[in-house]
């Protein structure tokens, strides 16, 4: 299911760009293989992987585990974040990651059969995945590269994570599939039809997920968007005990409004900084126009003494 996902990511993403270059005449942007290979694949094998140990884990524990377990990606992408210096080491900053990481792991905390591997599975996708959205930061924000765009990023991206999830694929989902008789082996044209439309489906859905979250990365950071999931994830499992039955303990709602306390405390802190990053430019700009102003009149005298100069020689 997910190669098809990345199949028709890829397809969109194709068709985008071509439409894009149709209305604006522009040439959209293509690596060369060099750059390609140094810059976009370790991002793209990252991600496989990412996706890869998550969807496995699921054969092992519950999504409950899963969530605790993963709420821990939000810590390697701040360490990360901090090693390729792309956050500043603030204590404000470290309190953020604390309250969400410890809060969502209280609102999700309940007696579930421990696993082992799939703990071990969760937790290396984890970790890959704080490599992952800092590989993208710096993917999506090198100008010289020209991957501003979240439909170029995923054009380049799509092709080498398709490489890096196919020998899983194989691996464990090859022959249940091929020897489905709801796809290779099938016996009703419609039924294959209703199965792939149906994955097909998820592919644009996973192709407006992408674009919004590499739209994000481009213009804030990798561990905004972390932020900004860990909110998605609440929702859902808010979701899921609404229309699932699930019952949450006074521990899980003093989780939930731990978490809550430190998304807010993030938008709040990028407020501030917005506002005081205005502020500095706009006050760079009045201070810097009085010796624009003085490097021009300079110019002006120079060539006017140089006019002088060659009237004199003739």
């Amino acid at each position: 299911m997910t190669l098809l996902h990345l199949l028709v990511i890829f397809l969109l993403s194709a068709l985008t760009r071509a439409l894009m270059h149709c209305c604006t005449k522009r040439s959209r942007v293509v690596l060369t293989w060099a750059d390609y290979l140094r810059r976009v694949a370790p991002t793209a094998l990252s991600t496989a992987l990412d996706i890869g140990l998550s969807n496995w884990s699921f054969l092992y524990i519950t999504v409950s585990l899963y969530t605790m377990t993963k709420s821990s990606a939000i810590l390697f992408i701040l360490l990360f974040s901090l090693i390729f210096k792309l956050e500043e080491l603030r204590m404000a900053l470290v309190l953020v990651v604390l309250l969400i990481a410890g809060g969502l792991f209280m609102f999700t905390y309940e007696s579930t059969q421990f696993n082992m591997e799939g703990f071990a599975l969760v937790l290396g996708a984890s970790f890959l995945g704080g490599i992952r959205w800092t590989l993208t930061q710096m993917l999506m924000q090198k100008a010289e590269l020209g991957l501003q765009n979240p439909i170029d990023t995923m054009f380049h991206l799509q092709p080498l994570m398709f490489l890096g999830l196919f020998p899983l694929f194989a691996v464990f989902e090859g022959l249940p599939l091929s020897t489905s008789e709801k796809l290779f082996r099938f016996h009703e044209a419609g039924l294959l039809l209703s199965v792939v439309g149906k994955l097909s489906l998820g592919g644009f859905l996973a192709f407006g997920l992408g674009f919004s979250e590499f739209l994000l990365v481009s213009r804030t950071s990798s561990l905004t968007l972390s932020i900004a999931g860990i909110f998605k994830e609440i929702c859902t499992l808010l979701l899921a005990t609404h229309l699932l039955g699930d019952h949450l303990n006074l521990l899980n709602w003093v989780g939930f409004a731990v978490c809550l306390s430190g998304i807010s405390l993030h938008v709040t802190l990028k407020a501030f900084s917005s506002k005081g990053e205005k502020e500095s430019k706009l006050h760079k700009g009045t201070s810097s126009s009085p010796d624009l102003e003085l490097l021009l009149r300079r110019s002006e005298a120079e060539e006017e003494e140089e006019e002088v100069v060659t009237e004199l020689q003739h």
